[in-house]
């Protein structure tokens, strides 16, 4: 989705839009059905012992399986609307639970058939699918992972090819089933002796630290299929948010032994064939195989076996769509070739033929509409298929793909719509009807399950206000939450934190919960109102004090021995003599008697002045600058660029950065302009006019300036403003379209290195560089890769030249930002290679208007020159012995195994590092960790800022469960996911994701919970969220664009995630979903947010979505007349100029609601567009899109859906 798309796009880019409709016809009420093949309200029910007379007889197992599958059949029901596929208020919540065909694996052609019936022991052992995530696993001989080539080389270890998947895989063995990759977890990740009593297991009282879902006991709960046939009368899996009471086992799951089992698998999707093992659908022809044998006792010794999800049912017998093991009639998928013994598959979209000895069900017709694989929700057996609510756009399900795109790589042919690949794939074999009907009346209250919103409430109920850094390995409050640090030893988790602050003392023990182990780092991050800013502590000629071993700085993590005449470093155990001119004695408990005046020995987060040892070429640093370079081309002339930033060029230099304890900014500043040659600026004071130098040759770029480039604002302001007036005039006529890049921006480099300072370019660009001029760039545009798995071929730089000429950038200090104004591609992936190796990032305005993105545009500008930032910086993770930090994830250049070079940092960039053991962990000691920033401050002072932290050890899993931080797992998963889209498949990526969160949440019910049914998903507290975030990271643009994309977009998303930081991540995984039709007009605080879910729209309500980097504003059609008139001065929402959103009116009621966007975008790193969608426009889709916890318009799973489907992975992984 892109983040400029609603702007004026080219001509050609309108008339597409206007060929698509808008939604396609609601299906046809009860009596008209048939021809357009939508299925009947009713379902029709065969009548007992009707299809029993008419089926040839079956071999006994397959008799069996058909008697189980009669408690799923569905239930005749009274017409119950729903919604978009979540059906009304989640009528039965948990539809999904029993989703067995699985929304996020595409379907594997069909195995050969020899083995069809061989006897499930015939299976080969399953071998560890390969992993690239299973970031546990031991280290490998390959250097430390680090950032500088991952894009250039595709390989980010450095390495020319990337690890095989297959050549981690046994091969097939005739006749022996082969698991799909990465459906098991890696052995050693998962001890799967699950014998009660087993080694290693600790079985703790299920209490504070969990979080039950258990539907015994709440109605209306569709449930999950039966475990595994060798656990004979198990309980079943429901899902509930009682959390059982500390020492209770928690209550006991629906489906006591001697219960009736429930069948397993998912209602077939209309127009598709049923798959064996499936109830009959409405308007389908049975398969063999098929249909629930009424009248027929239940067979309790032999529980229905749950297929794994994406696989047929008994176990992993054969890859996707292999036969069941059992199953006499296999069943092949449209376009493979039949099997052996079965009729050939009917063509796609044609109607299924009729299995022998089957009539077609009474009333039925064969369906029409071509199938939509992994499509959006399918109408429940028993419920009427879905009517449209008033107003609301018809859901996905009952809307045709829009045409005009083309067939997307992982659809169908003839199917239209964009599809992601990775979600679509055909109903799997084994799949039978298994939702039970709810009793209307008794539904269950979708905000039962977890959800961020109420998780933030009590977070800032219970840990807000002040938390106090005096112990280590304390659980800081979440990042959402309200809170003051009082630092008394560990570092503030805002410039810190780490995912567990409780570590297993093993590497097997931390593989065994599959919990990453990484910090978030965040050095420079702004102070709280109320905190105070870390002090700078200036030992003189001395320099800092620190440990002759292993140059770790002083800290209260230091141990004064000797009378105060030596120290022990904490991290390497040696002691060091301490230097004459700071001793001090000790007092009776061994502490310093100046403890208290020295920050060093006080706090967890301080700076030192360093001393010219610690500075390039041991000379102290020049003042840093900030150098403009502005294309003037005739695309920047035309959009009104050249114009608006001229005119406004004076109000931003007023915000330069002033360093801490000075009254105004030192910062110094330069011009260049360019477009297929290079025009430096003299600004010095002295002269009555500025004077232009131009630089031709562009192949061999040069300083033509020696004194006067870089001035300081205040000085130069008259020269400032008359160069300014100048530059449109120069250029107004201008027709040079073929424009450079790379010499622009070694120009400024150039500059740089001419005053020997450090600084940052502000480079404005509009067009791919394609003139003859180094870093020459072809179009290699092709969106529908993307989702695909050469997408990494266009998301990895067409050439290393950007690569190189940032690590040049970042030996002199010189970080670039990017602000790229394209009207079509510019490769992002290649030219912000620049940003991405200098600490600097990327910002797009596509289609810009002046206009209208004018003052966007200004306010991004402002909010980056104004904020707290470092130059030419170095950073280096100590930790105490037994870790060590192994790779490293954001906008960084790394020139060995240990230094983080960041040409600069600011205040909202963060980088992930994981840390791996090395050796075992003495439970009673604690782990120390420092972090050392060395940098030069935007006044020129050279600083080290120290971040320190301690964390506990323990030899129990459940220790580690209560005290881990989901937002540092998540945005470590989230940079690496964006990482490893380099070097593997969009489809590899995800399964890991879903794999590594399975396996985590796994480990938690094995280790950790009292022995209770299989059939309940219990979550840890600490995690609750986890599925709802994976399944949030799964859906962002980030991981999943699609063609539905541009190119530039997903490398845009791409970079802001690899930069961003904890306070962003949040949101930008979860959007903030605030209803604002209700507020009072004299409150001051933001409205709470809800749910990020269709389901709390109404009708009549305005809602504000935003991620940091959308923003939408959403206008019922009902919306009250008197609101839209005191915000818009217009009679109804219809009349509101979406186009050119404004409020225009000034009433009490606009001012709070323009005081609540401007706080919003306060918070926020980016100014975002605000977008307004009225309902039922066209761009509604695209808001939809952001709707995090409803089915993805792609067809990614829904948050239930996806719930359902890890607690299936988790007792997948359990049996």
């Amino acid at each position: 989705m892109n983040p400029n798309m609603y702007g004026p796009p080219p001509t050609q880019f309108q008339q597409q839009q206007q060929q698509q409709p808008q939604y396609a016809a609601p299906p046809p009420v009860s009596g008209a059905r048939g021809a357009t093949g939508w299925p009947p309200q009713q379902q029709q029910q065969p009548q007992p012992g009707q299809q029993q007379q008419q089926q040839p007889a079956a071999p006994p197992q397959q008799q069996l399986q058909q008697q189980q599958q009669q408690y799923g059949a569905p239930v005749t029901s009274a017409q119950q609307p729903y919604v978009n596929g979540n059906y009304q208020q989640l009528a039965t919540s948990m539809s999904g639970l029993s989703v067995s065909g699985n929304p996020l694996k595409p379907a594997q052609p069909p195995m050969p058939t020899a083995a069809i019936g061989a006897p499930a022991s015939a299976a080969a052992p399953p071998r560890a699918a390969y992993n690239q995530f299973n970031s546990n696993a031991p280290p490998t001989s390959q250097p430390n992972f680090n950032n500088n080539n991952a894009y250039a080389a595709a390989y980010a270890n450095g390495s020319t090819a990337a690890p095989s998947p297959a050549s981690t895989q046994a091969p097939p063995v005739p006749g022996a089933a082969v698991p799909p990759p990465s459906l098991y977890p890696p052995t050693s990740a998962m001890p799967t002796s699950a014998a009660p009593g087993a080694q290693g297991a600790q079985s703790v009282p299920s209490g504070i630290n969990q979080m039950t879902l258990n539907s015994a006991n709440l109605a209306g709960l569709p449930h999950m299929p039966p475990p595994k046939a060798s656990t004979t009368g198990q309980q079943l899996p429901p899902i509930s948010t009682a959390a059982a009471a500390p020492g209770q086992p928690a209550p006991a799951a629906f489906g006591r032994p001697g219960q009736p089992p429930v069948s397993a698998g998912m209602g077939a999707q209309p127009g598709m064939p049923p798959q064996p093992g499936m109830g009959a659908q409405p308007g389908m022809a049975p398969q063999s195989g098929m249909g629930a044998q009424h009248g027929m006792p239940p067979q309790p010794a032999m529980p229905a076996q749950p297929a794994p999800y994406g696989a047929p049912p008994g176990g992993f017998s054969g890859a996707y769509g292999a036969p069941p093991a059992a199953a006499p009639a296999p069943v092949a998928f449209p376009g493979a070739p039949p099997l052996p013994g079965q009729q050939p598959a009917p063509q796609f979209g044609a109607a299924p033929p009729p299995a022998h000895g089957f009539p077609p069900q009474p009333g039925q017709q064969p369906l029409q509409q071509p199938p939509m694989p992994g499509y959006p929700a399918q109408p429940m057996p028993g419920y009427p298929p879905a009517q449209p609510m008033p107003g609301y756009p018809p859901q996905p399900g009952q809307q045709q793909p829009m045409p005009g795109y083309p067939p997307q790589p992982g659809s169908y042919p003839g199917q239209p719509g964009p599809g992601r690949p990775g979600y679509n794939q055909p109903p799997m074999p084994g799949a039978g009807n298994m939702y039970q009907q709810a009793p209307a009346q008794r539904r269950l209250d979708p905000d039962q399950m977890p959800n961020p919103i109420q998780v933030m409430i009590e977070n800032q109920q219970t840990a807000g206000g002040t938390f106090i850094t005096n112990q280590p390995g304390l659980l800081p409050p979440l990042v959402t939450t309200k809170f003051v640090v009082h630092d008394q030893g560990n570092s503030s988790p805002r410039f810190m934190r780490s995912s567990l602050y409780c570590i297993p003392n093993t590497g097997d023990l931390l593989k065994t919960t599959a919990l990453p182990l990484t910090l978030n780092i965040s050095p420079l991050a702004r102070v709280a109102h109320g905190e105070m800013e870390p002090p700078i502590v200036n030992f003189g000629d001395m320099g800092p004090i620190r440990c002759n071993r292993c140059k770790a700085y002083m800290s209260p993590n230091m141990q004064f021995v000797d009378a105060g005449r030596r120290f022990q470093c904490l991290m390497c155990k040696v002691t060091t003599e301490v230097h004459p001119d700071y001793y001090q004695h000790l007092d009776h408990t061994g502490q310093r008697v100046d403890k208290h005046e020295r920050p060093e020995l006080l706090l967890g987060t301080y700076e030192f002045l360093a001393t010219k040892d610690y500075c390039r070429n041991n000379v102290a640093p020049e003042v840093p600058a900030f150098i403009f370079i502005i294309d003037v081309s005739y695309n920047t002339i035309k959009s009104g660029l050249v114009h608006l930033l001229c005119s406004q060029i004076k109000d931003i230099l007023k915000h330069l950065p002033v360093d801490q304890g000075q009254d105004k900014s030192k910062v110094r500043v330069g011009f260049i302009t360019y477009n297929s040659t290079v025009h430096f600026y003299n600004i010095k004071s002295s002269l009555a006019q500025p004077q232009m130098m131009v630089v031709g040759d562009v192949q061999e770029m040069f300083m033509p300036l020696l004194d006067g480039f870089l001035c300081h604002p205040e000085e130069s302001a008259a020269v400032i403003d008359a160069l300014m007036e100048e530059i449109p005039r120069m250029f107004v006529d201008t027709k040079e379209t073929e424009t450079i890049l790379y010499p622009a921006i070694q120009a400024g480099l150039e500059a740089l290195k001419a005053s020997n300072a450090s600084g940052k370019l502000l480079v404005f660009n509009s067009t791919l560089p394609i003139a003859e001029a180094p870093g020459k760039l072809k179009n290699r545009d092709d969106r529908k890769l993307l989702g695909t798995d050469k997408e990494k071929t266009v998301l990895t730089p067409q050439t290393t030249a950007y690569n190189q000429l940032g690590q040049e950038c970042v030996q002199q200090g010189c970080s670039v930002d990017l602000f790229l104004f394209n009207n079509a591609y510019i490769d992002i992936a290649t030219i912000g290679q620049v940003s991405r190796l200098t600490g600097g990032e990327v910002f797009k305005y596509t289609y810009f208007q002046a206009e209208l993105d004018g003052k966007r545009l200004i306010e991004d500008i402002i909010k980056n020159v104004s904020r707290p930032i470092g130059f030419d910086a170095v950073m280096r993770v100590r930790t105490s012995a037994g870790v060590r930090p192994t790779e490293f994830f954001g906008h960084f250049y790394m020139t060995n195994t240990t230094d983080v070079e960041l040409a600069s940092i600011d205040a909202t960039k963060s980088v992930s590092i994981e840390i791996k053991h090395d050796d075992k962990l003495p439970p009673e000691e604690n782990v120390y960790i420092q972090v050392a920033l060395l940098y030069t401050s935007c006044s020129g002072q050279r600083r080290l800022r120290i971040l320190n932290l301690a964390l506990r050890v323990t030899v129990t899993i459940a220790d580690v469960f209560k005290s881990c931080d989901l937002d540092a797992m998540m945005l470590f998963f989230a940079k690496q996911a964006c990482f490893k889209l380099m070097e593997h498949s969009p489809k590899q990526v995800k399964d890991n994701l879903i794999q590594r969160s399975a396996q985590i949440l796994a480990c938690y019910r094995k280790h950790c919970t009292s022995p209770t049914s299989a059939g309940q998903l219990i979550l840890p507290e600490c995690l609750k969220l986890l599925p709802l975030y994976s399944s949030c990271l799964l859906k962002n643009d980030a991981v999943s664009g699609g063609s539905d994309m541009t190119l530039d977009d997903r490398s845009y998303v791409i970079q802001f995630v690899l930069a961003m930081d904890l306070n962003m991540s949040v949101n930008y995984l979860y959007p903030r979903f605030i209803p604002i039709h209700n507020v009072e007009p004299d409150e001051t605080t933001l409205p709470s947010p809800v749910r990020c879910t269709h389901e709390k729209i109404t009708e009549d309500g305005a809602y504000i979505l935003e991620n940091g980097v959308h923003l939408f504003i959403w206008l019922g059609q009902s919306l009250a007349p008197n609101v839209v008139q005191a915000l818009f001065g217009v009679q109804c929402t219809q009349q509101v100029n979406a186009e050119r959103f404004a409020i225009t009116a000034d009433t009490p009621l606009a001012r709070r609601i323009t005081d609540i966007l401007d706080q919003i975008m306060e918070e926020r790193t980016r100014y975002m567009r605000i977008t307004c969608v009225r309902q039922n426009d066209k761009l509604e889709s695209v808001f939809r899109h952001f709707l995090i916890e409803d089915r993805g318009t792609d067809g990614s799973a829904s948050y239930v859906d996806f719930l359902c489907h890890m607690h299936k992975e988790i007792k997948d992984l359990l049996s």
